[in-house]
């Protein structure tokens, strides 16, 4: 049975008559930059989210990039960021010739550990960036609390993350100052090419980024100040305003999933529960743990993707791709471990948690459309392994 990490095909086809039209209605406008479509969407995700501006972008690496320009984050200026995560969250920093200063990251979920971020903060520190990594809040009180007890500002990296939402209800991206999401193809609200959106519920800081988007330009040829080329295509934007209405169920289809690999890791003897920090004969494999699964609110964890860790992953990685399943590596190095941040001369023992991480995890496949007997097969065909390699 052939298991790919991800197939857009069922999705597509389940919406492909609304899909086409809406493309075909921006072909026939001609109107491919902005436009009508564009301010539609960016409408449609404040009131998804709650929020009171949503400006879209070309890419969330462009939104990370935008949000740092809006808050004036500085050549020599320091920002706090986990140091495992897509390699976006670091380098847009980077591209500002700002510092990133990297954080190891909490045991259980892989998001930044707020016990360990007042350590780095200096007396050039601007923001924090906390990552909602495969689509899980990171502990936002806590972090909120020390950017405002250090006046730092705080820019949410929930490009893997829209539509969860944090233990108090309000959905990530809309806490800290601005929140940055992508629709890359392969996010729970993927287009089809690249884009972005940001986020804000500071009004004049949404019209700043809104004026940045278009190199700083108010009126045409008029420039207040410094932006870029961030515009969101308006093809983009019609797939996505599509598409948006479904968000919730594909996210509640994933969890579904997400508790269907559970049960079967369980009833193969690999797991006793999620969450589980060690192996040992009863717990070969580590099952992620959505820690806010009782909050009562529905989108606790969207499963961006789904992480399992094992002790000998590469070599189970080549006997899942033998039989063809789709599996992936997030991610395999660490930022401090880099080499284009060897410049800030990290050590490495000082990020334990994030080194085991790179070792030890493994993405299955997790998309809405995959059947139990396809996440049967993958946990059939881990056991397997699992069982020769002890022999």
């Amino acid at each position: 049975m052939k298991v790919p990490l991800l197939d857009l095909k069922p999705q597509y086809q389940s919406l492909k008559k609304e899909i086409d039209e809406a493309i075909q209605r921006v072909v026939d406008s001609q109107y491919f930059i902005m436009g009508p479509d564009v301010a539609k969407l960016e409408e449609e995700i404040c009131n998804y989210l709650d929020c009171k501006k949503a400006v879209g972008v070309s890419s969330g690496t462009d939104a990370l990039l935008l949000a740092l320009m809006a808050l004036e984050i500085q050549p020599g200026d320091e920002v706090i960021v986990p140091t495992y995560s897509f390699f976006a969250t670091a380098g847009a920093v980077a591209r500002l010739n700002a510092v990133p200063v990297f954080v190891d990251c909490d045991p259980v979920t892989f998001n930044i550990d707020p016990n360990k971020i007042e350590e780095k903060i200096t007396s050039r520190t601007r923001a924090i960036i906390p990552v909602h990594l495969y689509g899980q809040s990171a502990r936002m009180n806590e972090i909120m609390k020390i950017a405002n007890k250090n006046n730092l500002f705080v820019i949410e990296d929930a490009a893997q993350a829209i539509g969860t939402q944090y233990k108090n209800g309000k959905f990530v991206g809309t806490i800290g100052d601005i929140g940055c999401f992508s629709f890359f193809p392969s996010k729970n609200l993927g287009g089809f090419g690249d884009g972005g959106i940001v986020t804000t519920n500071n009004e004049a800081l949404g019209e700043k980024m809104r004026i940045q988007r278009v190199h700083g330009m108010e009126p045409k040829y008029y420039h207040k100040m410094m932006g870029g080329n961030f515009r969101l295509d308006a093809l983009q934007a019609a797939v996505l305003r599509v598409k948006l209405p479904h968000l919730d169920s594909w996210s509640a289809k994933r969890r579904e999933n997400a508790d269907t690999y559970s049960k079967y890791f369980v009833e193969a003897g690999l797991a006793t529960e999620e969450g589980m920090l060690v192996f040992d004969s009863q717990n070969k494999v580590l099952l992620p743990k959505a820690v806010y699964k009782t909050s009562g609110f529905k989108n606790h964890h969207i499963y961006n993707q789904y992480i399992i860790r094992v002790e000998n992953r590469d070599s189970l990685i080549n006997y899942l791709r033998q039989k063809e399943i789709g599996c992936e590596i997030y991610y395999p190095v660490p930022f401090h471990r880099q080499e284009c941040f060897a410049y800030l001369k990290c050590k490495d023992e000082d990020y334990p948690v994030s080194n085991n991480a790179a070792t030890s995890s493994i993405a299955l496949p997790i998309y809405s459309e995959l059947s139990n007997e396809q996440i049967k097969f993958v946990v059939d065909s881990i056991a397997e392994f699992m069982k020769a390699e002890s022999k």
